[in-house]
C-alpha cells in the first residue's frame, strides 16, 4: 500500500508564539476521504471549520506529528541559520520519522528546487519528495497538514494568552493588539520568552523606544 505524507506549517511569520510544522500520513487510497470531509488550505477555513476537521483528519491518518518550535528556540537557532533552514530541518525530521513513500511539502521559498535539495540532503530518506509552493491548495494531504498545524498553533497561542493574562490577538505584526503586547513586554521586561526578539518588528520597536529615551535626556 502506497503511503503519502503532507507537510505544512503555521505561525512562520508571527512575532508571538511558536511555529508549528505538521505532517499527516495517509494511505494514498484514502485521499478521497480527505476531499469528502472538506479538507482544504487552513487559511480558507474558519476556526470552527478547522476545529471540526481536526479530529476527522486524525481518524483518516495512518500517522501524524506536530512539531512546535518556540519563539525562544527560533531566536536561538537564527543566530546560526535562517528560518528556511530551520523549517527544512524540522520537515526533514518528520520525513525521517514517518517514512512515507511520497511526501508533499509546502515550500516556504520561491526557489522550490533549492529547498528540495536541502530537504533531500537533510532527510537522507527513501521517501520521494515533491516540494512546491501552495501544496496546501493542491494536495488534500497537505491541506490536512495545514489544518493540524493551524489548530495546534492556535491552541498554543490560547495557552500563552492565559499565562500572560493578555489577549494579544493572532500574534502577527499586522495585529494592533499583538504589537501592543510586544511593546508591553519590552517595557516591563516580562514574558519575553514568547516574543521572537530576532524579528525586524521587535528591532524596530526597540529602536523607537531607545530614541524616545534619548529625547527625554535632551
Amino acid at each position: 500500500m502506497t503511503t503519502i505524507l503532507g507537510i505544512d506549517e503555521a505561525g512562520r511569520g508571527s512575532v508571538i508564539g511558536p511555529m508549528v510544522i505538521a505532517g499527516v500520513m495517509i494511505d494514498e487510497k484514502d485521499e478521497g476521504k480527505l476531499r469528502k470531509i472538506g479538507a482544504k488550505d487552513s487559511k480558507m477555513l474558519s476556526p470552527h471549520q478547522r476545529e471540526r476537521l481536526y479530529p476527522l483528519i486524525k481518524k483518516i491518518a495512518k500517522d501524524y506529528v506536530a512539531l512546535k518550535v518556540s519563539a525562544k528556540e527560533i531566536d536561538e537557532m537564527r543566530k546560526e541559520k535562517n528560518l528556511n533552514i530551520i523549517e527544512a530541518e524540522k520537515m526533514a525530521q518528520i520525513i525521517k520519522a514517518l517514512k512515507a513513500d511520497k511526501a508533499y511539502v509546502d515550500t516556504p521559498q520561491a526557489s522550490t528546487g533549492k529547498f528540495k535539495a536541502i530537504l533531500l540532503n537533510l532527510a537522507q530518506s527513501h521517501t520521494e519528495i515533491i516540494a512546491e509552493n501552495y501544496c496546501d491548495e493542491r494536495y488534500p494531504v497537505c491541506s490536512a497538514a495545514s489544518i493540524i498545524a493551524k489548530v495546534e498553533r492556535d491552541s498554543e497561542v490560547e495557552k500563552i494568552k492565559k499565562i500572560v493574562g493578555f489577549d494579544f490577538g493572532v500574534g502577527y505584526s499586522h495585529d494592533a493588539r499583538s504589537i501592543e503586547f510586544v511593546k508591553k513586554c519590552l517595557k516591563e521586561k516580562k514574558f519575553l520568552e514568547y516574543i521572537r526578539q530576532s524579528w525586524v518588528t521587535v528591532d524596530s520597536l526597540k529602536s523607537k523606544k531607545e530614541q524616545k529615551s534619548l529625547k527625554e535626556y535632551k
